[in-house]
């Protein structure tokens, strides 16, 4: 796990090179078959080289999420061990891999009339609006978050349809798994993450994320595409940006959502952290530590 272009695509992959097994994706945006540039999804170099689970299983017609995630990867991971001793579970989506390592509390029906309601009228009105009914409807959760509009929408679409806070589901019981887990974090220094942020984002637009996105316009609304990369390049179809604006935006956005990434994975204690060059040292520890489970 680890920030965004931080190398764990790299990594995952010489990982399960060396146990020759395959890797799970714990990537919220790699499993729609209709997007590629704006996710960086390995190439197809890298998903011959090595079997990958959860990439290009999903449309963005029918959206995955983390429950749906935590089911899919037990099934994956016993699969996988049918032949393999080990699998390896690779990416930056802190709450898929939270719920594949222990995972989710169960979270109440929304009623779809109120849902479409919350989306529309944030679309319309914006995070402000966003805020204002989060703190008047669910002030507890409100004092805990106050800025990520999907964790807010959320809330409010869970307090309006059962009248009980989201915090009342949150009850932060851990799933028994049958299998071991080891913790793998990767992290480089802040001006190095950046560099690597700006080139992957140049790299996008010379691959072609323009015309990717262009192509994506009439599914620009649908939850796979409201997400940093394609977000900023569909206003810039729109012409509210110049693609020089929009390449600053990504860049920018790309910027606070690995620090946001990084906030969360910092809070597991399990996590033994590295720098993705030090490949042997991570190999070391990984054996060391089969050897002693």
């Amino acid at each position: 796990m680890g920030p965004t272009a931080v190398g764990k695509t790299a990594l995952s992959i010489q990982t399960a090179i060396r146990l020759q097994t395959a890797i799970i994706s714990a990537d919220s945006r790699q499993c729609y078959r209709e997007i590629d540039i704006g996710v960086a999804k390995p190439s197809a170099a890298q998903l011959q080289a090595v079997p990958h689970y959860f990439i290009n299983s999903h449309s963005i017609h029918d959206p995955a999420n983390a429950a749906a995630f935590e089911q899919y990867a037990l099934n994956a991971v016993q699969e996988i061990f049918q032949q393999h001793d080990w699998a390896v579970v690779a990416g930056g989506t802190g709450l898929y891999i939270q719920a594949f390592c222990q995972g989710i509390d169960e979270m109440p029906v929304i009623d779809p009339g109120i849902r479409e309601m919350v989306r529309s009228t944030y679309e319309q009105q914006g995070l402000a609006w966003l805020q204002e009914e989060v703190q008047r409807n669910d002030p507890a959760y409100y004092e805990s978050e106050s800025q990520n509009p999907h964790r807010l929408m959320r809330a409010l679409e869970v307090v309006l349809s059962t009248g009980h806070s989201i915090r009342t589901y949150q009850t932060g019981w851990i799933a028994p798994r049958d299998f071991n887990i080891i913790k793998i974090g990767l992290e480089l220094p802040r001006e190095t993450l950046h560099a690597h942020i700006h080139q992957r984002v140049d790299g996008m637009i010379r691959e072609g994320l323009v015309a990717e996105m262009e192509a994506l316009m009439p599914y620009k609304n649908l939850p796979p595409l409201r997400t940093i990369g394609y977000q900023e390049t569909a206003a810039f179809l729109e012409k509210e940006y110049t693609l020089s604006q929009a390449v600053e935006l990504i860049k920018t956005h790309t910027r606070q959502y690995a620090k946001r990434q990084m906030t969360w994975f910092k809070k597991d204690r399990a996590v033994k952290w590295f720098s993705p060059h030090d490949q042997e040292e991570i190999f070391s520890y990984i054996g060391k530590t089969i050897s002693e489970d």
